[in-house]
């Protein structure tokens, strides 16, 4: 799983239709709507991934996310191995915050979580998901939360009826020579 921030912006300035022989002409300006947030987990063997919008990025909405894996998305799975980066809203203590021990403990165990190296949050699928849906359909200007969810919505139903699986070459050996010095060197 990963998240990215996105800026709502407003357009100030009617844009210029496109004529024959010119494009459409667009006003550089623009009026700043505040921040959502985009959480995204993926499946990438599977071609699967899950998306939350949220107008915020804090422990809370991270817990809430993490329990609509484990309750809606994977209610089924013993286990859910989910690898995510080190940010500080990732912890366990998130769920203790947000939600009542028995509850919090219920998530927590479901899941072994695993964190890319600092650094390296590029190892996790996820943010390649995220990169796609941030390029492909949320590039441009947009002002409110309630489009964001309906466009991503659609991509997300989009990505996963096509089965769009990630075809992730990065081996143990490029692991080896890209991340030498995480190794420990031993000394004879």
């Amino acid at each position: 799983m990963d998240e990215s921030p996105k800026q709502l912006i407003r357009e100030t300035r009617i844009a210029i239709p496109m004529k024959p022989g010119q494009p459409v002409r667009e006003d550089y300006e623009y009026e700043r709507c505040g921040v959502i947030n985009v959480f995204l987990a993926s499946e990438p063997l599977m071609g699967k991934r899950f998306i939350e919008i949220t107008e915020r990025k804090t422990k809370a909405d991270w817990a809430n996310f993490i329990r609509k894996i484990a309750d809606e998305w994977y209610k089924e799975a013993s286990k859910i191995i989910l690898v995510m980066d080190n940010l500080s809203t990732h912890k366990s203590g998130a769920l203790y915050e947000t939600f009542e021990p028995a509850e919090a403990k219920r998530i927590r165990d479901r899941f072994e979580f695993v964190y890319t190296p600092k650094h390296g949050s590029w190892l996790n699928m996820a943010e390649i998901e995220l990169n796609v849906l941030m390029n492909r359909c949320l590039n441009r200007k947009i002002d409110n939360i309630e489009t964001i969810k309906k466009e991503a919505t659609a991509w997300q139903k989009y990505r996963n009826d096509k089965e769009s699986s990630i075809n992730w070459q990065f081996t143990h050996d490029d692991a080896r020579i890209k991340l030498k010095r995480l190794y420990p060197t031993i000394c004879g």
